[in-house]
């Protein structure tokens, strides 16, 4: 049986590189997407998540649920915390785009890098980081890089700055940790155009590894449904 999954966004643009890896990964799913700029704004302007916004997160994933969800993805790390707190709301699994990156780079470094361009991203990502090595009972040690600038490229549209700051951030990170976790989806293009010279360590990002996890969530849904 097809199970419905919602994807909930704060960046417009990213539904056809979440549909091309459902294609690849998920293909008996059916797929929503919402897409509310508002809530990066408003974290852009809060420098971090509010009680407000996350109060809006968790409108929609509530919201979703009653349209028909049976797996709500966020695609956002600045609202992973929100998850935590919706999961008490629905019944439904809501899945934080950025644990399945977490818990790669946690299992296997004991250095991890997190790099940001949203201030508003780093703190959550970084306190992730630390949840799951507790969770894990790893000592990790974690150095947290923001790429100042980045983002406002990224917002006025001049995607090559932005490419370039976070290209120079990610080369000087990882001289000094074993593996490197984005923050952000948008910085994939970035580090993806790095040489496999440059790449001295690991560089981790979240969509495909999230995707994977979702794909094993919705196989579990539908053996429980049967055909």
């Amino acid at each position: 049986m097809r199970v419905k999954v919602f994807f909930i966004h704060t960046v417009s643009g990213l539904t056809g590189m979440f549909n091309e890896l459902c294609a690849e990964l998920v293909p008996d799913a059916d797929l929503c997407h919402v897409s509310d700029e508002s809530i990066i704004q408003r974290i852009l302007a809060a420098e971090g998540l509010t009680p407000a916004v996350c109060r809006r997160a968790c409108e929609h994933i509530v919201a979703a649920e009653a349209a028909g969800a049976q797996v709500i993805q966020l695609t956002c790390s600045s609202i992973s915390p929100c998850a935590d707190v919706a999961q008490h709301l629905v019944a439904v699994p809501v899945l934080k785009i950025d644990e399945p990156m977490v818990r790669v780079a946690v299992q296997g470094y004991q250095s991890v890098g997190v790099v940001a361009t949203n201030p508003g991203t780093l703190k959550p990502s970084t306190q992730l980081v630390e949840a799951v090595a507790r969770e894990m009972g790893k000592e990790v040690e974690v150095k947290s890089v923001l790429c100042e600038g980045a983002y406002s490229a990224w917002l006025s549209g001049n995607r090559e700055e932005h490419d370039r700051i976070v290209r120079a951030h990610l080369l000087d990170l990882m001289d000094g940790v074993e593996v490197v976790c984005l923050a952000q989806v948008s910085m994939s293009r970035a580090a993806d155009a790095l040489t496999d010279e440059q790449k001295r360590v690991p560089v981790l990002s979240s969509p495909h590894l999230a995707v994977e996890r979702l794909a094993a969530v919705v196989a579990g849904l539908s053996a429980e449904q049967g055909p």
